[in-house]
């Protein structure tokens, strides 16, 4: 039997396994995905405590700027650090897959929080969220980095003709778009003056995704993560498209439960997620 990066190799197939040489990482790949199986249980009754869904008597609060920039900030420590000293981190497919990381990462964890409109003195981003969010985030960070520089059985050059690669990066693609353009809807729903205020000023979101859905920053969100998966085609890829999905499913039906208890005149036709469909 030969072996491709320490694991078992087939052919032009790795043999589908969970386990790699490496057993720290397959460790703390374990302890992600029992992880994300348990949100998936847990989610549905444990709000998380930021936005419009904020407490100040269950959580300390943070600046939605701040606890948005802390959540996602181990993802690019972790990531990057164990990347580069992966022995095929200059290699053409680890090289293109760190780039599609770099290019979500800069908009999700600096750009994103920086265009953020909150009004003054706004504190609706729990600690316990930015807490659990780090942790996810290392792990995420982590997972691929390795998984992309040094133990995938099958990033040979052949895999960017691969058409698992082609659909994921055309749904990755088409995702991002979706999630940058409906933040955008968003975070331009308040005017400057109200901001200045700090008057917490809601509107129905139309125009983009929010034609057909009331969650249309998660439904890009989600569609990116599951190109990710999809072009990616590991373990650490589903984990953060299973961990995202049980996060945001729960907090989508809230959401769009709350406009039309918010708004009368709240489109009936829209869907809650997926177009048409949920």
């Amino acid at each position: 039997m030969e072996t491709y990066r320490g694991v078992p190799y087939y052919g032009n197939q790795a043999m589908p396994t969970w386990y790699t040489s490496d057993p720290v990482f397959d460790a703390l790949l374990a302890i992600a995905l029992l992880f994300a199986a348990a949100t998936v249980f847990t989610a549905p009754f444990m709000h998380a405590p930021y936005g419009r869904f904020a407490s100040a008597k269950r959580s300390v609060n943070l600046d939605p700027r701040l606890g948005w920039f802390l959540m996602e900030l181990p993802s690019t420590l972790a990531f990057w650090p164990v990347f580069v000293c992966g022995q095929n981190a200059t290699q053409t497919v680890p090289l293109v897959l760190a780039t599609i990381w770099g290019i979500h990462y800069l908009n999700r964890g600096f750009i994103f929080p920086a265009l953020m409109r909150v009004p003054r003195g706004a504190r609706t981003f729990g600690l316990l969220t930015v807490v659990t969010g780090m942790i996810v985030t290392s792990l995420h960070g982590y997972l691929n980095a390795r998984f992309f520089s040094a133990l995938s059985p099958h990033y040979g050059a052949e895999w960017l003709h691969d058409p698992r690669f082609g659909m994921g990066l055309t749904i990755y693609a088409v995702g991002l778009v979706v999630n940058i353009h409906a933040d955008a809807i968003i975070r331009n729903l308040r005017t400057a003056e109200e901001i200045e205020r700090g008057e917490k000023v809601y509107r129905i979101p139309r125009g983009g995704a929010f034609q057909w859905v009331t969650n249309g920053s998660y439904l890009g969100e989600l569609m990116a993560w599951t190109g990710f998966a999809l072009l990616t085609w590991s373990l650490p890829g589903l984990f953060i498209l299973a961990i995202s999905a049980a996060n945001l499913v729960p907090r989508a039906i809230e959401t769009h439960r709350w406009y039309q208890q918010r708004f009368p005149d709240y489109p009936k036709e829209r869907r809650i997620l997926i177009p048409y469909v949920f």
